[in-house]
């Protein structure tokens, strides 16, 4: 069987995740703001859980209709097939959000959608209350110019939670976001990568996960686990199919360089590598940026630099994006990809980007900037 699905990314990355969704196997029918629709069986739902290294969440899509009244969201989810997925005793928390839309209370447009799920079940299961004591199915109401869209969270926690971070620094980036840069640079493991400014180390990370064809999802449970129209079999069979893909591509002589000035970062960014089953494939230092020097010509750095948002780190930001300046000069077959907020980048280090790319970093307005070296030689030529 089918579903209409809908993958969830921040601003700017839908196509990353459609990108990722057709490397699955799945075609997409349509990329909104934020919201990427497609179809899958099962065990597609279980694989996109697992794979999808950009994506916040995988929702199972109920319905979607005009609401421009409360009455006319309450008809429209009371009329969809609640019953064929909720059992009777399961717990349904309902969350929301409205945007653009005439129906612009969230908390009113939660409690139509909880009544009218209720007002369908009562039609099925003949019963007039909800003990809700069971699994949980978080439904979702999204409306956007007077659209309603109504899910169920397949995912559970977002998807950023791989379960090897259990240390954050002052300024963590989601493990989502970083695997996203990751992909956006086009590296492949043939190249040298590094994070100069590593913090606790998640950009390394995941590049390592990407080189190493390890899923994010590997590590953690899901909440459609517990669906008995899911249940664990898809999951099952994902994990083994994962499994058996861990470490086959990656490049025996590939190497990842990861270092930042602070020591206590450092250690934490390798307890993390440990913990996502990595550590073997980056090389990790404490190491001011200055002192940076690649292993090997055409590379790829990935960094997410301290922005500058307080008065006394402004200094700090000012010499990290002039060395990252020096670093491109002094060995120009690197690429480089900066996320930053910082409006002095470009200045600093000397030279326009070849490309920028707004993204939100949290709630941060950012640019990822773009500076694109030389491909390595076709080997053989």
């Amino acid at each position: 069987m089918l579903y209409n699905l809908m993958a969830t990314s921040p601003l700017g990355l839908e196509a990353v995740v459609a990108r990722e969704i057709k490397d699955l196997g799945y075609e997409t029918q349509s990329v909104e703001n934020g919201r990427i629709f497609f179809q899958a069986d099962a065990l597609g739902i279980a694989r996109c859980n697992l794979w999808l290294r950009a994506a916040d969440r995988v929702f199972l899509v109920m319905g979607q209709f005009e609401a421009r009244t409360f009455d006319e969201l309450f008809e429209g989810v009371k009329a969809l097939p609640w019953s064929d997925l909720l059992p009777r005793d399961c717990r349904f928390p309902v969350e929301g959000r409205s945007v653009k839309s005439q129906l612009a209370s969230v908390p009113a447009c939660q409690g139509i959608v909880k009544k009218a799920i209720v007002a369908s079940l009562q039609q099925t299961y003949d019963q007039e209350w909800f003990t809700e004591t069971g699994d949980e199915y978080a439904v979702e109401v999204s409306l956007q110019k007077d659209q309603a869209t109504i899910t169920i969270d397949t995912s559970g926690a977002g998807l950023h939670k791989r379960g090897y971070r259990t240390h954050t620094g002052l300024a963590p980036i989601k493990e989502t976001m970083a695997a996203a840069l990751v992909l956006l640079s086009r590296w492949h493991p043939h190249r040298p990568f590094a994070d100069p400014l590593c913090g606790t180390g998640t950009i390394a990370i995941e590049a390592a996960m990407i080189a190493g064809r390890v899923a994010p999802g590997l590590r953690r449970d899901f909440a459609s686990e517990a669906f008995p129209w899911i249940g664990p079999k898809p999951f099952n069979e994902a994990r083994e199919e994962a499994f058996d893909l861990r470490y086959k591509t990656a490049q025996p002589d590939f190497h990842i360089q990861a270092s930042d000035i602070d020591s206590r970062a450092v250690r934490m960014a390798q307890m993390h590598a440990d913990g996502a089953g990595v550590s073997h494939m980056i090389d990790f230092s404490v190491s001011d940026i200055q002192a940076f020097v690649p292993q090997a010509p055409y590379g790829c750095i990935v960094t997410n630099p301290p922005y500058g948002e307080r008065l006394d780190d402004r200094d700090t930001v000012r010499v990290v994006e002039t060395a990252l300046g020096h670093i491109l000069q002094d060995h120009p077959t690197w690429s480089l990809f900066v996320l930053t907020s910082s409006q002095y980048l470009e200045r600093h280090i000397g030279r326009s980007a070849d490309k920028n790319r707004k993204l939100y970093n949290a709630r941060i307005e950012c640019k990822l900037y773009q500076y694109l070296g030389p491909l390595p030689p076709r080997r053989g030529s």
